[in-house]
């Protein structure tokens, strides 16, 4: 995980972005709030979360960060623009079965400039993508999707094979989801102080 790790950081340091890092305990507003995402989100629910204890009534539970995407808010509000940053790191989910884990790790990508289009955020992607599996001709699709904070929003898919139990990635006739993406929604960047009508953003999360 941590050679994984270092090897999309420094893909992504070619392309501009700088990493930065965030809290693990989070509160509720750079979680959910700041993002977009509503009060009866299933996301916010106890069974979807980790909530820290709190015996203080009508203070907001903080929570063990649900991914990494509190950084970009963080972010948007402490740093000057533009703004070109990963946020690598655990998360953690109240998820448990044979194929997902309580804790895991995402890398984030947060880019924030003027007159940024889907073009820009699907070069960098495929630039990724191509760099870290090694193949210039690696079939990518986009596919659109929904996310509470972008709009428009993609899954992002890479084709490869599936013969005799052993996975090869590259041209086949399958394909394999390995991130979303999308548009900063403008209500993220309005929460952050940041005016759409001058900026706008793009940004994608993968698991590592």
């Amino acid at each position: 995980i941590s050679k994984t790790l270092d090897e999309i950081s420094c893909i992504m340091g070619q392309l501009g972005f700088s990493i930065e890092k965030g809290p693990h305990v989070e509160d509720d507003y750079y979680n959910f709030t700041a993002l977009n995402i509503p009060e009866n989100h299933p996301a916010r629910q106890d069974h979807d979360t980790f909530y820290i204890k709190n015996n203080n009534i009508g203070i907001k539970r903080k929570v063990l960060r649900t991914h990494t995407s509190p950084v970009q808010i963080r972010t948007m509000k402490s740093k000057d623009l533009p703004i070109r940053i990963i946020a690598p790191g655990s998360t953690f989910r109240c998820d448990d079965d044979s194929t997902h884990s309580p804790m895991f790790h995402q890398v984030e990508a947060l880019a924030i400039e003027k007159k940024l289009d889907m073009g820009h955020l699907k070069g960098v992607i495929i630039n990724l993508l191509s760099a870290f599996f090694g193949q210039d001709d690696l079939p990518i699709r986009f596919r659109p999707s929904y996310f509470p904070f972008t709009e428009p929003s993609a899954e992002v898919d890479i084709g490869c094979s599936k013969e005799n139990g052993i996975l090869k990635i590259g041209k086949g006739k399958d394909w394999m989801e390995v991130m979303g993406c999308g548009m900063v929604h403008p209500k993220v960047l309005l929460n952050c102080g940041i005016k759409p009508a001058e900026y706008n953003g793009f940004a994608f999360g993968l698991g590592v």
